[in-house]
């Protein structure tokens, strides 16, 4: 099971809870949906998936760590591990190139090192694959990323999520800046890659419409609700 949560509440000090959970389950190369208006806990979500903060209280299990039982160094080092993330406004490193910026993930994990070795050869190589299969093949792979347009900078974060072949790619409303039919593409890439590689994907997004392309949903409201797993809120 990659992610198991059983009666997970999230709150900040001296805060009503943001985020209650009764059960949820995701299985290994299974999508989820996790749908919401802006303050209804989807970012806390994806921060205790990620281990970057810790239930309040509740079971947060992924890939069968209790993110709880973990030091702060030892989640720092499953995310790097296991986790590819594509971060809302990208986080790419405007002073690096394209493939500089999608060979991150592998030079601070060697767990990821090897798995791109073993499954594409070298890193590189299948660096050079994730551009070509995310329309990319076409430019440089030395071209800085402050020069390739917003579209592009957002396949090169999808590129640097997936190498390493890891088990999870955490997704942070990667469609918000894109029309409907840039938006259907993307989806079909993002789902398409985590298809063949046999990842999850936990994709948060205030739209409703891209729910169905998911294997599972939820919908977080704006005040502490419960859901059961893959149940539509």
């Amino acid at each position: 099971m990659v992610i198991s949560l059983s009666q997970l509440m999230y709150a900040w000090p001296g805060q009503p809870p943001l985020l209650r959970i009764d059960a949820l389950t995701l299985e290994a190369g299974k999508s989820l949906f996790v749908g919401g208006r802006s303050g209804s806990g989807k970012s806390s979500l994806l921060a205790l998936l990620s281990g970057v903060v810790l239930p309040t209280a509740g079971d947060c299990r992924v890939l069968g760590q209790s993110m709880a039982s973990l030091s702060p160094r030892a989640r720092d080092r499953l995310r790097a591990d296991a986790m590819g993330i594509v971060f809302q406004q990208f986080n790419l490193l405007p002073y690096l190139s394209m493939v500089d910026n999608v060979l991150l993930p592998v030079k601070v994990s060697h767990r990821r090192h090897q798995q791109s070795c073993d499954r594409h050869g070298n890193p590189v190589s299948q660096a050079r694959g994730l551009f070509e299969r995310l329309g990319l093949g076409g430019l440089p792979s030395s071209t800085p990323v402050h020069q390739l347009s917003v579209g592009q900078q957002q396949r090169v974060a999808v590129a640097r999520a997936f190498m390493g072949s890891p088990a999870l790619v955490i997704a942070d409303e990667p469609t918000s800046a894109l029309d409907d039919d840039n938006r259907d593409v993307f989806l079909d890439l993002l789902l398409g890659l985590a298809s063949e590689g046999s990842t999850s994907v936990v994709m948060v997004s205030h739209d409703r419409r891209l729910a169905h392309r998911f294997d599972q949903q939820i919908w977080l409201s704006d005040q502490p609700w419960s859901s059961q797993h893959g149940g539509l809120q």
